[in-house]
């Protein structure tokens, strides 16, 4: 499927006009094909293996809800389009209402008030805050990495009509792999962001900073094709927002990139966020699975494949976040570097960071599930060590967080630490154009690494 695009209308180009209702049907097909394969999705063979597979009381009714809101998104996008035939000489170019991205997505714009969020019954009736004016920036100077990153959905400059937010539509197959609809979109309950976490099957390679009050982090990463050995796995790079301990009430905000087949179906790095409120236990959720994150963007899809990506000896490729919060309203706004915000965690679903955070985290992680009883070899970042540096391994750079005045100050007293540095290891520094910086991964299973 194709995306469908139109410039604005020339009142000198006749040919235009006659154009307008056969592009008007092409995007009412576009979204009943979509619907369609919804449908299909939830019946057939799909449906009885969830069926078999979702027995449960509470799993079934986690499923039909998921369906549900599949099909909801289709009528969404009937209605927009409708909404939009009264303005169509206003209509932003190129714009797209149901995208078939080149990696298999399909990518629907649905008005922004309608996303997952407002499913939640605190925000039930609203719509998005205005993005706020006030933002971090450095003390005595100003940030220039403010482009947006490339997406394989949107490489041709497709990008959602304003007033609607680019959703990456959830499949029956999507759930089935994650084999429980109750817990879909969730990180397993063993996940955590502790530093020694050999008993949980999660290994980390991370710099963090702790012992103070922070209210953001910024850094920006590369981007790699890590090779992920089974779909019991993942691997991921990203920064940490953290406030509480690390027993049940552990707050967390997370942004970055990540590889998981067993999420998404494949094997492409990922634009991601996540939140918990209570260790991974029960709160939270990825990209927009769940009534948390508010999106505000419509350039950018979350859960969608990046593109392109790092070469080994190549082109690099790197993407700048920053989370931070509002002093204002309270909250937590995800920003690309210091250009376009995505969007942002309401204050009212944390506890510990209704106030400000107590630790923040950069690195990657990986899931170690020691298939054949020997370690993995799903690889981090590159899959190389640090020691290889520029243009081999995974790096952060300009590693700042946000402080009590609301200004980007470099992440002083920055630590390193490894859990399994013959599996996964770094190694950071300090320059002039860097910042503080480090390189950070590995190959997983090696001679080193059993």
């Amino acid at each position: 499927m194709a995306a469908s695009s139109c410039g604005r209308k020339d009142p000198g180009v006749p040919v235009i006009a006659s154009l307008v209702p056969f592009l008007l049907l092409l995007l009412l097909a576009s979204c009943s094909a979509a619907l369609a394969s919804a449908k299909k999705d939830g019946g057939g063979k799909k449906g009885a293996r969830a069926q078999a597979l979702f027995r449960a009381g509470d799993e079934r009714e986690a499923y039909r809800r998921i369906m549900a809101r599949m099909a909801r998104m289709e009528k969404d996008c009937n209605k927009t389009i409708q909404a939009i035939l009264g303005s169509f000489p206003f209509l932003p170019a190129p714009f797209v209402f149901v995208l078939s991205s080149p990696d298999g997505d399909i990518i629907h714009c649905v008005p922004s008030y309608r996303q997952p969020a407002f499913d939640h019954p605190k925000l039930r009736g609203q719509k998005p805050e205005d993005e706020p004016v006030e933002r971090p920036m450095p003390k005595g100077g100003a940030d220039d990495d403010d482009e947006f990153f490339q997406q394989a959905w949107s490489d041709g400059g497709e990008r959602c009509p304003e007033g609607t937010v680019p959703i990456r539509r959830t499949t029956a197959q999507d759930v089935l792999r994650s084999g429980s609809a109750r817990r879909f979109g969730m990180k397993p309950r063993a996940s955590n962001v502790r530093r020694d976490s050999t008993s949980s099957g999660h290994e980390h390679a991370v710099g963090y900073v702790t012992g103070d009050q922070f209210y953001g982090a910024k850094a920006s990463l590369n981007v790699w094709s890590a090779r992920v050995a089974s779909a019991a796995e993942f691997s991921l790079s990203q920064i940490w927002v953290i406030s509480g301990s690390f027993g049940n009430d552990l707050n967390t905000i997370e942004a970055g990139w990540q590889v998981s087949p067993e999420l998404y179906g494949d094997s492409n790095p990922r634009f991601f966020t996540y939140w918990t409120t209570d260790a991974y236990q029960e709160t939270g959720c990825y990209n927009l699975h769940c009534s948390g994150f508010i999106q505000t963007n419509n350039r950018i899809a979350i859960g969608a494949a990046i593109s392109p990506t790092s070469v080994y000896n190549g082109r690099q490729f790197d993407i700048s976040l920053l989370i931070w919060k509002d002093p204002h309203r309270g909250n937590w706004w995800l920003q690309l570097g210091s250009g376009p915000l995505v969007g942002y965690w309401p204050s009212f679903l944390f506890t510990h960071l209704g106030g400000h955070a107590n630790m923040v985290q950069f690195g990657g992680e990986v899931v170690n599930s020691r298939p054949s009883g020997s370690h993995t070899p799903t690889q981090m970042g590159s899959g190389h060590f640090p020691r290889e540096g520029f243009n081999r391994a995974a790096y952060f750079r300009n590693v700042q967080v946000v402080d009590g005045d609301n200004s980007l100050v470099p992440a002083a007293a920055l630590r390193l630490v490894a859990d399994h540095p013959g599996c996964y290891d770094i190694q950071g520094g300090y320059n002039r154009a860097w910042g503080n910086y480090f390189y950070y991964g590995g190959p997983g299973r090696n001679v080193h690494c059993p």
